[in-house]
C-alpha cells in the first residue's frame, strides 16, 4: 500500500531496483523503492509522503561519488538527474537545476562566453551533488561559482540560501549534515571568450583521461587529500599500486582510485580500502579518509 502512494506521486517508481544500474562503480544491491524525479513538485511530494508514511529515504544525484552495500538500500531512493536538468542564463547568471551534470552545466556556460567552470567541467557528477558536497579540481571549487541554492526540507518546505552560508569547506557543506536537499542552484560568472573557455576546457579533460583509469568503474578520487600528502603517492609509495582483492583494485594509472575490474562486491571494495588505510597508517603515518560515500546495507 505504501508504494502505491508514492507511485500515485511517481508513476516511473521501480521496486527492487539494482542500484548497480545507478553508480559509476557499477556496483549496489537493490533499493526497495528507486524514482527518477521528473519535476520539483515530484521530489517534493515524495518527500512529503515518506515523512507522513515512516519510509526511510535517501536522495541521490549521478551516483558518481557513491558505493552502496550489496544488501541494497531499504526504503525510498529519490535521484535527482535527467528528468530535472533545466538551465537558464541571463547575463552572467546561470540558474540551474540539481540535476544537470557539471559537464552539461560548463558547456552551456561556454557556448554563452561565460568562465568560472572549466575546471570542474569533467567532473562527473551532477550540480546539485558537485555543491552537496563542494566538488573541486584543478584548484577550482564549486563554492567559487555559487550565488545561492535553493533547497527542500524534510517537511517539504522550500528555501534559498546564499552561498556564502552554505559552510562550505573541504569536500562538505552545509548539506551533507542531511535534511536539506538541493533544488537547483543559481551561479554567478564572468564574461570570456567562448574559443578560450573551450579550449582550456578540452586542456582540463585531456589531462584528466590521461591520468585518471576513465575507462573503470570507480567513484572518483577513493579518498580525500590528507593536508600536505597526496594520497595517490602515499598509497603508490606503500607499494599498493595493482593491489587486487576479489573484482576491486588499486588502478595502476593513478593509485588513488579504487576500480572494479569486473564484478566487484562492495564488500570487496570495503576490503581493499581498510588495507589501503592501515597499510599507509603503518608505514608513513598518515590517516587516510575515504571520500567515497557509503550508503545501504552490507
Amino acid at each position: 500500500m505504501i508504494t502505491e502512494k508514492f507511485k500515485e506521486i511517481a508513476p516511473e517508481l521501480k521496486e527492487n531496483e539494482p542500484m548497480s544500474r545507478h553508480t559509476s562503480f557499477r556496483i549496489g544491491g537493490p533499493a526497495d523503492m528507486f524514482v527518477s524525479v521528473k519535476s520539483k513538485e515530484e521530489l517534493i511530494g515524495l518527500i512529503t509522503t515518506a515523512r507522513e508514511t515512516s519510509t526511510p529515504f535517501m536522495i541521490m544525484g549521478n551516483g558518481s561519488n557513491m558505493l552502496v552495500g550489496d544488501g541494497g538500500i531499504r526504503g525510498l531512493v529519490i535521484q535527482i538527474g535527467a528528468g530535472l536538468s533545466g538551465c537558464e542564463i541571463i547575463g552572467t547568471t546561470m540558474t540551474a537545476d540539481a540535476g544537470i551534470l557539471m559537464s552539461k552545466a560548463a558547456a552551456t556556460a561556454a557556448r554563452a562566453g561565460l568562465t568560472g567552470f572549466e575546471t570542474l567541467s569533467g567532473i562527473p557528477g551532477t550540480l546539485g551533488g558537485g555543491v552537496f558536497m563542494n566538488a573541486g579540481a584543478y584548484g577550482g571549487e564549486i563554492k567559487d561559482l555559487v550565488k545561492s541554492v535553493t533547497y527542500v526540507d524534510n517537511g517539504g518546505i522550500v528555501h534559498n540560501v546564499d552561498g556564502k552560508d552554505c559552510g562550505f569547506g573541504y569536500r562538505t557543506s552545509i548539506f551533507t549534515g542531511g535534511g536539506m536537499y538541493i533544488i537547483s542552484v543559481t551561479a554567478e560568472l564572468r564574461e570570456g571568450n567562448r574559443a578560450d573557455i573551450e579550449a582550456a576546457m578540452a586542456d582540463y579533460n585531456k589531462r584528466r583521461s590521461d591520468k585518471q583509469p576513465l575507462n573503470m568503474p570507480s567513484a572518483g578520487s577513493t579518498f580525500k587529500r590528507p593536508e600536505g600528502y597526496f594520497a595517490g603517492k602515499l598509497i603508490q609509495d606503500a607499494g599498493l599500486t595493482g593491489c587486487k582483492i576479489g573484482g576491486a583494485k588499486v588502478s595502476e594509472k593513478h593509485a588513488g582510485f579504487v576500480v572494479n575490474t569486473g564484478g566487484a562486491t562492495a564488500k570487496d571494495v570495503l576490503t581493499l580500502i581498510e588495507h589501503v588505510r592501515k597499510t599507509v597508517e603503518e608505514k608513513f603515518g598518515v590517516t587516510l579518509e575515504p571520500e567515497v560515500r557509503l550508503v545501504g546495507e552490507g
